[in-house]
């Protein structure tokens, strides 16, 4: 993953092609319409083969990222000193040499990994599908390659598979389960993509020999046959595949041979991150929830709970509950999915904090999942917040977003759910409602609750005081 503002500070100037083209705020991937070389499946297909296709990522609407990988060794320390950026990206934060950081797999035995854990607390927090690092930008595989050795099973004391066991106890579980790969970047794969640093070559921005070579050997010998392999090797799996920062060396030609690949598979998803200007299914933005989502597209919203990917020993600013709840309810009112991330530790091991926040996640979704899962955008829109009229965004240039965190609201064909964040006393008063209203009550408690509907405006006769202090749900069944 890339986070542009610490991207900056570390002195990412030259390389602002690979920076952007993650979906930060601010930054668009460019996916204008061309005449692909290969078309890929979205080229092709009719509406009705793509919302089939689709359908059961539309329902989920909340998913589990994990990076996880040799970064969580040095966990944001590298010969004595804390590391600024993202946990992951410390080898090319901190120019590592590329046998010191090699020699890391020698000390990788986590042990303390378990694959029914982890699908247990994704499934216990209510998310319906995992998306795991089985190849970050460092180039090792966290999976049983034949392609490179460079990976957990070959190079490490461990000598076990994680994804397969992950995929295991995702059948067993009822989880889907996809793989991210970073297709472009690799900094330990000669001719592999990396980041511009101080001190990196200015052409390549590599800052040790044995990272220079062809990008297309690179492409041809290692990314593709490990794709290959991650879409061959786990039966049903992956049913996502999540790529990441394409740059300039991913032209559509380039492109165009993964999706080769990728076309043998027709009811896989795939992001909007592959390069060569494919458009994928899903837009991606990373770290923000966009204003008002991205009408007519596919999303996913991807966040840290804290403020780092891969896993960092100091890093403690995690997000409350309530902040991680509410994300998930604003998302699916605009129509995405939330993709929140965990970062487990070099034993395999989840933070606790991280564990302790998606099992308070889960308690809520428990009891309002209906008003999450399987939604469509709100009938309203305003409850969200306004774009200001004198301050601007400095990432975007644009006027800034103002959100309000009053109340959102998500819809199915008869129902009509609004989520309260703020407690408005012993009426909720709705503008505009376009359904006839036919019925109320609370989500919580099934109780229902006296309405009067006059003209446009409802009006819904509440208790004195919240039911849930985090949001509390109202459903309005319509016709």
């Amino acid at each position: 993953m890339m986070r542009w503002k610490s991207m900056v500070a570390a002195g990412c100037v030259a390389a602002v092609s690979v920076c952007a083209q993650a979906q930060l705020e601010g930054s668009r991937i460019d996916t204008a319409t061309v005449n692909h070389p290969v078309k890929a499946i979205q080229d092709t297909e009719t509406p009705a083969q793509r919302d089939a296709r689709m359908a059961w990522w539309r329902e989920a609407r909340f998913g589990m990222f994990i990076h996880w990988g040799l970064y969580s060794i040095p966990a944001g320390t590298w010969d004595g000193k804390q590391i600024p950026g993202i946990g992951e990206w410390i080898m090319n934060n901190a120019s590592i040499p590329v046998a010191d950081y090699k020699a890391l797999a020698s000390q990788f035995n986590p042990t303390g990994f378990n694959a029914h854990d982890i699908v247990a607390l994704a499934k216990a927090a209510g998310m319906k599908y995992i998306v795991i690092t089985s190849k970050h930008h460092d180039g090792f595989a966290m999976f049983d390659s034949k392609a490179d050795p460079f990976n957990i099973v070959a190079a490490t004391p461990f000598h076990r598979d994680p994804l397969k066991e992950l995929a295991e106890e995702c059948r067993k579980q009822g989880v889907k389960l996809g793989f991210y790969y970073s297709q472009s970047q690799d900094w330990t794969a000669p001719g592999g993509g990396a980041a511009m640093r101080p001190g990196h070559d200015p052409k390549t921005h590599h800052w040790d020999k044995a990272q220079d070579g062809s990008f297309d050997e690179y492409l041809h010998k290692k990314a593709i046959p490990q794709l290959t392999e991650l879409l061959t090797n786990y039966k049903q799996y992956p049913v996502v595949v999540w790529f990441d920062t394409p740059g300039d060396a991913m032209t559509p030609e380039r492109s165009a041979e993964i999706v080769k690949l990728l076309n043998k598979y027709p009811n896989l998803i795939w992001n909007n991150r592959l390069g060569g200007k494919y458009q994928g299914d899903t837009e991606t933005p990373e770290q923000f929830i966009p204003p008002q989502g991205y009408p007519g597209r596919d999303w996913e919203s991807c966040m840290t709970m804290n403020d780092t990917w891969g896993y960092k020993s100091y890093d403690n600013n995690f997000k409350s509950t309530e902040t991680l709840v509410r994300n998930l309810i604003d998302i699916a009112s605009k129509g995405g999915n939330y993709l929140l991330n965990i970062g487990p530790d070099s034993h395999g091991v989840v933070p606790p904090a991280e564990v302790e926040r998606l099992q308070q996640v889960g308690k809520w979704m428990s009891v309002n999942g209906e008003a999450i899962y399987g939604t469509s955008p709100t009938l309203f829109g305003p409850e969200a917040g306004s774009f200001s009229k004198t301050e601007i965004n400095e990432k975007t240039k644009q006027p800034k977003w103002i959100p309000s965190w009053e109340w959102r609201s998500t819809t199915k064909a008869d129902k009509v759910y609004v989520e309260i964040f703020k407690w408005p006393g012993t009426t909720l008063h709705l503008d505009k409602m376009p359904r006839k209203v036919t019925g109320a009550y609370l989500l919580a408690t099934k109780k229902p609750l006296t309405f009067k509907q006059n003209g446009d405006g409802v009006d819904v006769t509440l208790p004195a005081n919240a039911i849930d202090p985090i949001a509390s749900v109202v459903v309005l069944k319509t016709k």
